[in-house]
Order: structure tokens, then C-alpha cells, then sequence
């Protein structure tokens, strides 16, 4: 059978009676033909262009294939791999695939520059692929309606997105007077499904009233969580941005409601709270490290905050051995940080410990698990150990 586009809105393809679609929340792929060797040859559709960066961004990619031969080798392209954002994110990655959309392992990929393949010889004649384990917006839904039921859970919405939809805030303890004031936030990125996960661990362990670290904090500490900073970015399948092309992560200095109004509003909700830490949650395509990123240039740095960034470092170690400060980012000149950065704004403005936290895209490469690399799993549990190393700071935050 020939090759047949899908109506408008959707990215569909049928080669040899394999179908190939990206038509549901988060997906991203287009296709492009069968090629001579009867591979598949794909393409990541890009982000609307981003002003602050100048660029047109794209490397999340996320499909289904259909009526897949049981032990037939299939083997997938995708050809503008080499043009990606960050093409070092595809060298030595592993593809991650699931059978049921639940359960994500990883698929020895090749990147020679240019092209991403990998074959693979199915179980199933339907197979998911995508650069990471996708959160679902349907997930997001459930925990936030789930979470609300939990005594001292407060669900609110802290306005709609471009494209109409809810922007959540779940608030956990009450506030009080002398308790300090936690602020987590996740997936600015879209792409960056590991931030939502981790915030989900993180979540889950806070809720839960057996759990003597969760109770301890929230004797002392109101958290204020928003689990996904782009709900738009998330659905549409978008790798950085917004559905307006703007990089969330970029606009902490100036959001709009225009332009970016989950900044916009989170920003405001965190100035009638205040802020006493706040982590933000990401991941990083190339580096094959979870690590923190420090507010260690911004004009208002000082001995206090750097104490405070390394207590709160040297206590994650501690937690979770798949934390590490030995690998990450450079620092930026003294005095000269960006304050358009979520985590730089916030330490600036707030004169706090704020952070932004890394997770891989491949796998730690210090504790390295070759069937599933860094996973949906291993990233809850890096969130509940967040608040392990919160509570070591908390009598030291102001």
C-alpha cells in the first residue's frame, strides 16, 4: 500500500500495512517514505519558532507503529536528527519503546550525525517510541483530582494557557506564621517529561501521612507545586515551548499574558506567597547526570545563599545516590546571571535558595541501569529524595 497522509492535525502513514501515527496528546512525528533498504524514514515536527532564542526548536519525538510483523526486523529513521536543538543528546541514547504505553525500556539506538536508527524485532505488532517516557495530560488530570481528596491538599488554578487550558497549583499545609514557604515547579519544558515525574514522586511522598520526613516538613513548611509549567507545550508534542513559541524558562523577567502567561501567573502567585526555596525541575539532553544548577551569578548572591545551595546539595547526595555535584553546568560570571531564568529570578527577587534540578534524557552514567535507563521510576524517587534534602535546610532558610 502506498504511503497516505492523515487529514490535517494529524501525522499518520501506512507503508506494507504498518501504520505509523503521532495523532494523541504529546505525539510528534512526520513521516517521510519507505526508503530503498525498507526502512521507515521519520521526521521530529518543530516547535512554533522562539523569539528569546532565536530558533526554531525540536527533538522530542513520540509515535506509535502499527501492524508490526512479530519477529520481523523493523528498522526507524529519523533524518533530521542532525538538525535537532541539541543533536549531542542523541549520541550514545538509547530509544526508549513500550509495548502498553506504561511500561518504557530502552532500544540500542545509533546517531552518526545526521540520522537516529534503531531496529528492533517486535513481540507485539504495536510498539510506542518516544525520546522519553511521556507524561500524559490524562495522568496530570487524575493526580491533581486524586490529590485534592488528601487532607491539607489544596487544588487551585492559577489561570488558563493560550490554548485554554488549566493551569494547576496544588498547595500542601497551611500557612502559618514563622513557616517557610516551598515552591516546586516542573516541565517548563515540555519535552523535559522526566521534570513531571519527578514532581509526581515528590508529590506522592508529601501526601503520604506515614511518611515521617513529610510530616516533619509540613510542621514547619507550606509547599506550593506546580506540576506541569506548559500544559500546552505538553499536548501539542512540543520540545521548549509554549503554544505561542515562547521558551517559559526565558521570560521570568517580562511574562506577559500575551506571550506567557503560565510565567505571568505563577510569577504573581509567588509574590503574594513569597518564596523561601524554590526548585525547578528540567531535564538535560547531552549530560548523562542528575545535577543542580546554581543562582550563583545573579547580582544578589552572597555567602548565605551559597551555604544554603551547598546544604541543600551535599543533602541530596546523601539521599539519593543518583544525584551527584561533581558533573553539571558551568558557572556564570559573578553578577552577571540571567534573571529571565525561572530559578535565577526567583533567588534574585526573593533574595532565597532557588535551584534548577537536571535529570537525563540517557542515564546516570555513575549508576547506570542498561534495561530501562534513566526512567519514569527512578525519577519519582529522585523527587521524594527532594524532600529529604529540603528538610535538611528548612531551619536554616531565613
Amino acid at each position: 500500500m502506498s504511503p497516505s497522509r492523515a487529514p490535517s492535525g494529524m501525522d499518520a502513514a501506512q507503508q506494507s500495512d504498518v501504520h505509523i501515527s503521532a495523532a494523541f496528546d504529546g505525539g510528534n512525528i512526520e513521516f517521510g517514505g519507505t526508503n530503498k533498504q525498507g526502512a521507515f524514514d521519520l521526521s521530529i515536527r518543530p516547535d512554533p519558532f522562539c523569539p528569546s532564542d532565536n530558533a526554531t526548536h525540536f527533538q522530542w519525538f513520540n509515535f506509535r507503529a502499527s501492524n508490526l510483523a512479530r519477529g520481523t526486523p523493523s528498522t526507524f529513521n529519523i533524518t533530521n536528527a542532525g538538525q535537532a536543538s541539541f543533536p549531542g543528546g542523541f549520541k550514545d541514547y538509547d530509544v526508549v519503546a513500550s509495548y502498553d504505553a506504561s511500561i518504557w525500556f530502552r532500544l540500542p539506538a545509533s546517531f552518526d550525525g545526521k540520522v537516529l536508527s534503531w531496529t528492533v524485532e517486535p513481540k507485539h505488532p504495536s510498539m510506542h517510541f518516544a525520546y522519553f517516557a511521556p507524561y500524559p495530560s490524562q495522568r496530570h488530570a487524575e493526580l491533581v483530582a486524586e490529590l485534592q481528596q488528601v487532607d491539607g491538599v489544596q487544588l487551585s488554578v492559577l489561570g488558563q494557557t493560550l490554548d485554554g487550558r488549566d493551569l494547576d497549583l496544588l498547595q500542601i499545609g497551611t500557612p502559618g506564621e514563622g513557616k517557610r514557604v516551598a515552591w516546586i515547579i516542573a516541565r517548563q519544558h515540555p519535552g523535559e517529561t522526566m521534570a513531571e515525574w519527578a514532581a509526581e514522586g515528590l508529590l506522592r511522598r508529601l501526601t503520604d501521612r506515614h511518611d515521617p520526613i513529610s510530616r516533619a516538613l509540613l510542621q514547619s513548611t507550606v509547599f506550593y507545586v506546580v506540576p506541569n509549567m506548559n500544559p500546552d507545550g505538553s499536548a501539542r508534542g512540543h520540545l521548549r515551548t509554549n503554544a505561542a513559541g515562547a521558551n517559559l524558562n526565558r521570560e521570568w523577567a517580562e511574562p506577559s499574558m500575551e506571550h506567557s502567561p503560565e510565567v505571568f501567573c505563577v510569577r504573581n502567585a509567588m509574590d503574594r506567597t513569597g518564596v523561601d526555596v524554590m526548585i525547578d525541575i528540567h531535564g538535560d539532553e547531552a549530560l548523562p547526570y542528575n545535577f543542580f544548577v546554581s543562582s550563583s551569578a545573579i547580582p544578589g548572591w552572597t555567602p548565605r545563599l551559597a551555604d544554603l545551595e551547598a546544604a541543600l546539595s551535599a543533602a541530596l547526595v546523601v539521599a539519593n545516590p543518583d544525584f551527584q555535584t561533581r558533573v553539571g553546568y558551568p558557572r556564570g560570571a559573578p553578577g552577571k546571571g540571567n534573571l529571565s531564568l525561572g530559578s535565577k529570578q526567583v533567588a534574585q527577587r526573593f533574595d532565597c535558595l532557588a535551584v534548577t534540578l537536571e535529570q537525563p534524557f540517557k542515564d546516570t552514567k555513575e549508576t547506570p541501569d542498561k534495561e530501562f535507563g534513566w526512567s519514569p521510576q527512578r525519577a519519582q524517587r529522585l523527587g521524594a529524595s527532594l524532600l529529604d534534602a529540603i528538610l535538611a535546610v528548612v531551619p536554616k532558610l531565613r
